[in-house]
């Protein structure tokens, strides 16, 4: 029992876990706050997707017509699922290279372009910016995370 708790200990005394954690709830907060942005925009635009949301507008037939798609409410709900596909397996990849004990400063790299990417990525989204520029924060993002997985990969199974 000791065993296990001197296991914790360094995992708390650990930089690198430290400093995940830390990019991890940047990610994160980024990533709610798209929920807000898209409900700024759904009351901005009058566009909902359920029929009690179009209640304070109105009712019967002259609701209904606040019941549709608009496209810059798309487009941040696009951004949000986009989060949700890269973020959630940054979590995941992330945390296990941080427990392969890489140098802290190999792991600040690939935490901070992760983050700095995937900030850029939303604002191309939600500006939008021209093109490449959200490809390419998305595929710098994208990248690291396979780094991070190799790495995984390099030490499990000594690749």
């Amino acid at each position: 029992r000791s065993g296990e708790m001197a296991k914790l200990t360094q995992l708390i005394d650990n930089e690198v876990f430290w400093a995940y954690a830390t990019y991890t709830t940047i990610v994160l907060l980024k990533m709610m706050l798209m929920s807000p942005i898209t409900a700024y925009f759904r009351i901005t635009r009058k566009a909902f997707a359920n029929p009690e949301d179009t209640a304070s507008l109105g009712k019967g037939e002259s609701a209904k017509k606040f019941l549709r798609t608009d496209p810059d409410v798309e487009r941040v709900r696009r951004g949000h699922l986009n989060d949700l596909e890269n973020i959630v397996p940054f979590l995941g990849i992330g945390l296990l290279y941080a427990l392969c004990g890489p140098e802290l400063s190999t792991a600040l790299l690939h935490f901070r372009i992760f983050t700095g990417a995937r900030i850029l990525h939303t604002f191309a989204y939600l500006i939008p910016l021209p093109q490449p520029s959200r490809g390419l924060s998305w595929a710098v993002g994208y990248a690291v995370t396979i780094s991070m997985a190799y790495q995984v990969l390099k030490m499990a199974l000594y690749l």
